[in-house]
């Protein structure tokens, strides 16, 4: 029996079409945080949270290794032709993420394709989410309840996210595309 490579053509077609949808939304985000920043600071966080979707999606999809960071970069390339000024962070924040979401899937061995394991990498993005955007966001220039509510959906939009993605992922893989395409042996 021989052994399919993990990165094969269906893998690698499927992480295609996967990061050009979730590029074309990531692409999107990069036009609309400058005046969601400018004029609805608080919600910023859980906008930049759509970037968890390509990783999500191509692991629940495919539950192989490397999927989500390649899904992730892809993806990056995708947003980076619609908003080219921001090319760097969409590179940065598919290999962070990419990253972290397949440091949680090795953690687990690939073997945990749970929610619950999907959710902790959501979870683990939405606190670096968090801090990254009190960093460098003047959040302390805002009331207290701001801050608070600034902070609460930089941690929610990943989670949230990590679900449409699931809903995203389970509803292709019930359509067949993930599945890996059976061979007959016709007997002579």
């Amino acid at each position: 029996m021989t052994r399919t490579p993990a990165l094969s053509t269906r893998v690698l077609l499927v992480c295609a079409a996967i990061g050009v949808a979730t590029g074309i939304l990531g692409g999107v985000e990069g036009w609309l945080a400058a005046p969601v920043v400018a004029g609805a600071p608080i919600i910023y966080g859980f906008l930049l949270g759509v970037h968890v979707l390509p990783g999500i999606v191509a692991q629940e999809l495919l539950r192989l290794p490397w999927v989500a960071l390649l899904a992730h970069v892809l993806a990056a390339l995708v947003s980076s032709a619609i908003a080219p000024p921001f090319t760097g962070q969409f590179l940065m924040t598919a290999m962070l993420f990419g990253g972290l979401q397949e440091g949680v899937a090795a953690l687990f061995r690939y073997r945990a394709w749970g929610w619950w394991r999907f959710l902790l990498s959501g979870t683990v993005i939405g606190v670096l989410v968090a801090v990254i955007v009190a960093l460098a966001a003047d959040i302390a220039a805002l009331p207290g309840w701001a801050q608070t509510t600034y902070l609460v959906l930089s941690l929610l939009g990943p989670v949230v996210w990590t679900l449409v993605g699931l809903g995203a992922g389970a509803g292709l893989r019930r359509a067949g595309v993930g599945a890996p395409r059976r061979t007959h042996v016709a007997s002579r």
